[in-house]
């Protein structure tokens, strides 16, 4: 098999969008922001609205981390299935968590719309099926727990989801109304450019090299001997939180992703639904803006460079052989083929809020299958802290919970 790009595909499709230059004086603000993906791009945003005189450094160029790898998924169905994260943390905090991504994805469409982005934002359906008859009875009751707490779901069966999606090979499977995609890298880029009109200042490739903790909040010594004083420090960093937290809060994984050819025929049975099953990782799938099927998962317990980009060629045949046993008379033919890292929690949950080690400083890492979700329920949480009021959903996303 011939890779043609081993680039995520929204770096090649995208180009450069916007460059800034890296931090070359001393400053102040109020609120320092690390990490220019589509997490510190929201939280900057909601700075910004809330009056805060901000700033955002990354360590590379803007939205070159995960943002660049995602595939851009917007569900509200976490990692842990709704049933299974009532046993684990509650009925409250399960169906207040599954509901707060639920709303999510439209406050996001919202973003899109008030910043005029052409992210290629979609509202979508979404699809959770069976991949094994095993799975059948799980999944029902998932469907059961959905359905109790008023989310619109119904049940399809196997010839249903046949007929509707021509996906061969499931055993049922839950249509949420719910779902949507994006290009997250674009939207980033929108969302910091359009702040930046109002104020917000941006500085790429500024590593930090020291922090120090002082009374009236942090000093930020980079990799180009400036400092930034802020009242507040709030990392957007995700998996790269784990060099400075030493708790063991996160797995990390890789994935992997491709996309094919742009089609040129009629691809509506696909192109309004989010598509992903019960397998172990599980499988996802969804088409892009222009027209192109991407699936992604064959997840590994590893994160080595070189070791993960070793597997790329394997990984593009397990996923196109997989994609032909659901979907046999598509024509895929594969454009692009990437790996990324992402961190995995053991209730699904992000990481949102203060850490005891860390004074004056917030983290907003939202981990999981659902990242950008998190992101955007993040911005609520940022705002309350910001002004030293609590968020109904604070004691589930904390540290050492």
């Amino acid at each position: 098999m011939k890779l043609k790009s081993s680039e995520p595909f929204w770096l090649v499709k995208n180009g450069i969008i916007n460059s800034y230059p890296s931090l070359r004086e001393d400053l102040e603000t109020e609120v320092l922001i690390v990490g220019g993906g589509i997490t510190g791009s929201l939280i900057a945003h909601q700075c910004i609205k809330d009056g805060y005189k901000t700033t955002l450094i990354d360590r590379r160029e803007i939205g070159h981390g995960s943002t660049s790898a995602t595939t851009s998924m917007l569900q509200y169905e976490i990692d842990i299935p709704l049933y299974q994260l009532t046993d684990q943390i509650g009925k409250k905090a399960a169906e207040e968590s599954y509901w707060a991504c639920y709303k999510s994805i439209d406050a996001l469409e919202q973003i899109v719309k008030d910043i005029k982005s052409d992210c290629g934002f979609k509202k979508k359906e979404s699809l959770y099926f069976a991949a094994f008859k095993k799975d059948v009875a799980g999944l029902k009751k998932e469907f059961e727990a959905r359905k109790n707490i008023g989310m619109p779901v119904k049940w399809l069966e196997a010839d249903e989801i046949d007929s509707q999606f021509q996906i061969k090979n499931s055993y049922g499977g839950i249509l949420s109304e719910q779902g949507g995609s994006i290009d997250a890298f674009k939207l980033a880029h929108d969302i910091l450019a359009f702040n930046h009109k109002k104020g917000l200042k941006i500085f790429d490739k500024t590593d930090i090299k020291k922090v120090t903790y002082l009374e009236t909040g942090v000093e930020v010594l980079t990799e180009h001997g400036t400092t930034i004083k802020a009242k507040k420090l709030i990392y957007c960093n995700g998996f790269e939180s784990t060099e400075i937290i030493k708790d063991d809060f996160v797995k990390l994984l890789s994935t992997y992703a491709m996309v094919g050819e742009r089609f040129e025929d009629d691809q509506s049975h696909l192109s309004n639904t989010l598509f992903w099953n019960t397998a172990e990782p599980y499988i996802y799938m969804r088409t892009t803006d222009d027209n192109r099927l991407l699936i992604g998962g064959e997840d590994e317990e590893f994160v080595d460079a070189h070791k993960r980009d070793s597997l790329l060629t394997d990984k593009a045949t397990k996923l196109t052989k997989y994609l032909n046993k659901i979907l046999p008379n598509y024509d895929f033919r594969m454009d692009f083929v990437w790996a990324g890292t992402f961190g995995e929690t053991k209730d699904g949950l992000p990481y949102i809020g203060e850490h005891p080690n860390f004074k004056s400083t917030y983290f907003v890492l939202g981990f999981g299958g659902n990242g950008i979700t998190f992101s955007v329920i993040g911005m609520e949480l940022v705002s309350k802290m910001l002004k030293n009021k609590k968020h109904a959903l604070s004691d589930y996303f904390k540290f050492r919970r």
